[in-house]
């Protein structure tokens, strides 16, 4: 399954989210955004085909979001898409792209939607030892 998780190391939810990833027994294209942020066009497709708005995908904590003042509603969408591409820190994450559909793993969780169910066998728990896979490869409730 050709899957791409757009993935800052610092950040324990994306480092969840690629584990989840490779529990599955798929190695994704892991694109390091800080370095290699996407392209116009390819963050604005990422943020529409997760059914985000743009706002909705601008990440606020450790950011300059507040200093380049981007919580004013006159701001249009290329605005906020602007100062994406300018400090690419801003783009949320992880996204992760796969043929079944594109999310922000925001929880880390989330990627389970768009990955095989059938892909996952054996439990998983994140770094912190919260359970989210049991025994038998299903979600924890």
């Amino acid at each position: 399954m050709d899957v791409t998780i757009y993935h800052n190391p610092a950040c324990g939810t994306s480092r969840n989210t690629l584990a989840l990833i490779r529990h599955a027994g798929i190695e994704p294209k892991v694109v390091e955004y800080l370095a290699t942020p996407p392209g116009r066009d390819e963050l604005a497709g990422m943020i529409a085909a997760a059914g985000l708005s743009v706002r909705e995908a601008i990440r606020r904590k450790g950011t300059p979001h507040d200093e380049l003042g981007l919580d004013d509603p006159g701001l249009s969408d290329a605005a906020l898409l602007d100062a994406m591409l300018a400090h690419p820190i801003l783009i949320n994450r992880p996204f992760v792209v796969t043929p079944l559909g594109t999310r922000l793993c925001r929880p880390s969780e989330v990627v389970l939607e768009v990955l095989p169910a059938e892909a996952f066998a054996g439990a998983f728990a994140k770094e912190d030892g919260e359970a989210v896979l049991d025994g038998k490869g299903k979600p924890v409730a």
